[in-house]
C-alpha cells in the first residue's frame, strides 16, 4: 500500500470540478485501515503535492510506534519536512499524536496533542481559544500524554520494566500482525498484504456472484454482508472497505489483531470456518 501522486491529483481535480474547495489533505501514517508505513520517498512527494497545490497537511502519526515490517522505519512529517529545505519552509503541517494507540493503548483517557508547524502565531493563539471553550481540561488525559512524550529513560528506576513491557507488548503484536495475515492468505478468494504497520490488515476479499445478489435485495454492500454475517456466526467484529472509500468493484474489510495471543488461535479457527461455510452458501 502507498499514497500514489495518480490518485491523489485526480481526487483533488474531481473534487473541484464538484465545486468543493480543497484545503488540507489527511495522511495516516502508519496506516489505517491498510496498515501500510509510507516509505521516505512517498511522504516526499506526498510534501511536494500539498506545496503545488496549497493544501494543509494534516498528520495523523498515532501508530508511530506500531512498526512490524523489516526495512521500515517511520518518519514524521515534521522530519520530512524540514530534511526538504528552506523551498518548503512555508508548508503547513499539523502533527497528531494520542495516548490510544502505540504499546501503551490508552483510549479512554482521551490524551493527545496537535503540533502546528508553518502557520502564523496569530493561528496558535486563535486554537487556545477554541481549546479554552472547554469548561473542564482532561487533565487525566494531560497527565498521561506527558509520560507518552517523556518515557522513563536509562538509569530511572522504572526503566528497565518500561523497556520489559514496551517490547514485550509490540513483539506480540508483530507475531500477531504476521499470523492474522498468513491465515488471511490462505483463505480462498482473499488476498491481504504484509501488515507493516498500525494495527490493522486490510484483505482483498472475492465476493460470489449470489453473495452480492443477497447484499443487493438486503440493501446492504456485498462486503458488508460478509462483515455482518461473520459477526453473527463467530462473534468477530471486521469492518467493511466500503466504508474507506474502496475503489469501485473491490471488496475488502479491515481487521484488527489486538486481541490477546491466547486468543488467536480460536479467532483464526471461526474465520476459517465461516469463510469456507460462505463461500459454499453463495457458491
Amino acid at each position: 500500500w502507498g499514497l500514489g501522486l495518480p490518485e491523489l491529483e485526480s481526487s483533488i481535480k474531481k473534487a473541484r470540478e464538484d465545486g468543493k474547495e480543497v484545503r488540507a489533505i489527511v495522511v495516516i501514517n502508519p496506516g489505517n485501515p491498510t496498515g501500510q508505513v509510507l516509505s521516505l520517498e512517498n511522504q516526499k512527494a506526498i510534501v511536494e503535492f500539498v506545496k503545488k497545490e496549497k493544501l494543509i497537511l494534516l498528520a495523523d502519526e498515532v501508530y508511530q510506534d506500531n512498526i512490524y515490517a523489516e526495512g521500515k522505519e517511520f518518519n514524521s512529517f515534521k522530519k520530512v519536512l524540514r530534511s526538504m529545505g528552506d523551498d518548503y519552509k512555508d508548508v503547513q503541517l499539523i502533527s497528531f499524536m494520542s495516548t490510544s494507540k502505540g504499546f501503551y493503548g490508552e483510549c479512554g483517557r482521551r490524551g493527545g496533542y496537535m503540533e502546528m508547524v508553518g502557520f502564523d502565531d496569530g493561528v496558535g493563539g486563535l486554537m487556545n481559544k477554541i481549546a479554552s471553550v472547554n469548561l473542564c481540561s482532561n487533565t487525566a488525559g494531560q497527565i498521561l500524554m506527558s509520560l507518552v512524550m517523556d518515557p522513563p529513560k536509562e538509569g530511572d528506576a522504572s526503566y528497565g520494566l518500561y523497556v520489559q513491557e514496551r517490547d514485550a507488548i509490540l513483539s506480540s503484536l508483530k507475531r500477531r500482525a504476521k499470523t492474522i495475515v498468513s491465515s488471511l492468505n490462505k483463505l480462498e478468494g482473499v488476498s491481504c498484504n504484509d501488515a507493516e504497520g498500525a494495527m490493522y490488515a486490510f484483505p482483498t476479499i472475492t465476493i460470489p456472484q449470489k453473495a452480492q445478489d443477497a447484499a443487493k435485495e438486503q440493501g446492504r454492500k456485498p462486503d458488508a454482508l460478509y462483515c455482518i454475517e461473520l459477526l453473527k456466526k463467530t462473534g468477530v467484529c471486521v469492518v467493511p472497505g466500503s466504508g474507506f472509500g474502496q475503489k469501485e468493484g473491490t471488496f475488502h474489510f479491515r481487521t484488527t489483531f489486538l486481541p490477546s495471543e491466547e486468543d488467536f488461535p480460536e479467532i483464526v479457527k471461526g474465520l476459517t470456518e465461516f469463510h469456507e461455510e460462505f463461500m459454499k452458501k453463495y457458491a
